[in-house]
């Protein structure tokens, strides 16, 4: 009898609100709508009621460029047993009507976001002092709006207590996942994930799809040396023939090279030598030791060493990522 009420319990129905906003990505919508829906229990009734409301019921017009019929206003919030926030297109900061909508939800219920739905709860205070993630393409905004929160711009998700967010549209699917492991368990967590034909748990964070372009080396003092070390990031590169590029002493040079770049020589040709190692993965069959090679690392385990620390994954799991298994 008890495990019979432990088995009811486990399977009470949750619900979960979607909060929308005018110019709402509707693939952040669906993601919600999609992954939690399928989440059924062992007597194969459904886990979650997902709904979708906004600050007032109609019709919303979608990025998209057509309209969703919203059927349910913010009263939906004090309802809900989790609310979650997707990205809107254009200023991600809400109006004061989204402030006034989610000053309904109870004390205690979970709330997350994907990709800048975080400049939401940002703006209604929900994340002074926590954790958090956004797109990584606004994360030097959301640095200067909301200096008071501790943004991690390399990771799929973050969980701070009762408030979860997530990076772009795909990272929505791992946070998703995430509460649903959370609530009911891996193995209904993998079941959704199967349903869905996604991965259940993906390696890394988003640091891996950040391109980081090389600043134009012509534009400066030290852009010669640049050029040259770019060209030679094959071969170990000492800072006094970088020095010598420009015709200047070693002490000079690196006061300009920081300066001008940000970082030292040695941090910025370790930074060049990931990226090349990284095109080389993405777009060559090359071996990972003849890529530790072209790169500059010299072996296969100081490249997986440098990219672990750079982008979060192993040399093997980046090339998955980008261009398949095998």
């Amino acid at each position: 009898m008890a495990i019979m009420c432990k088995n009811r319990a486990m399977e009470t129905l949750r619900t979960v609100a979607v909060f929308v906003r005018p110019g709402v990505l509707p693939l952040e919508l669906g993601i919600v709508h999609q992954l939690f829906g399928a989440a059924h229990g062992a007597t194969g009734k459904p886990l979650y009621d997902v709904v979708t409301c906004a600050s007032a019921p109609g019709p919303i017009r979608t990025s998209a460029d057509f309209d969703i019929q919203v059927p349910h206003g913010p009263q939906t919030l004090a309802e809900a047993d989790t609310v979650i926030i997707p990205a809107s297109e254009g200023d991600p900061r809400p109006d004061d009507g989204v402030g006034e909508a989610l000053g309904r939800i109870r004390p205690g219920t979970r709330i997350a976001s994907i990709c800048t739905g975080s400049f939401v709860l940002a703006a209604a205070g929900l994340l002074t002092g926590r954790k958090a993630t956004t797109h990584w393409k606004s994360a030097a905004e959301f640095r200067c709006l909301y200096p008071d929160v501790e943004l991690d711009p390399d990771v799929l998700y973050t969980e701070d207590g009762d408030i979860l967010t997530s990076a772009g549209e795909a990272a929505g699917i791992d946070l998703c996942l995430h509460m649903i492991r959370r609530d009911h368990g891996a193995a209904i967590a993998n079941d959704v994930a199967r349903r869905v034909v996604v991965a259940p748990h993906r390696e890394g964070g988003q640091a891996q799809f950040i391109q980081r372009p090389v600043p134009n080396p012509q534009t400066s003092s030290t852009g010669t040396a640049r050029t040259w070390a770019l060209r030679h990031l094959d071969r170990p590169v000492t800072l006094r023939e970088l020095a010598a590029q420009e015709s200047t002493s070693v002490r000079t040079f690196t006061r300009r090279f920081k300066e001008e770049v940000g970082l030292s020589p040695a941090q910025w040709l370790i930074q060049q030598r990931v990226e090349r190692a990284r095109q080389l993965l993405e777009e060559t069959d090359l071996p990972v030791d003849r890529i530790a090679a072209d790169a500059g690392f010299g072996t296969a385990a100081s490249l997986r060493q440098h990219l672990l620390v750079s982008v979060g994954v192993s040399p093997t799991a980046y090339r998955t990522t980008f261009r398949g298994p095998g």
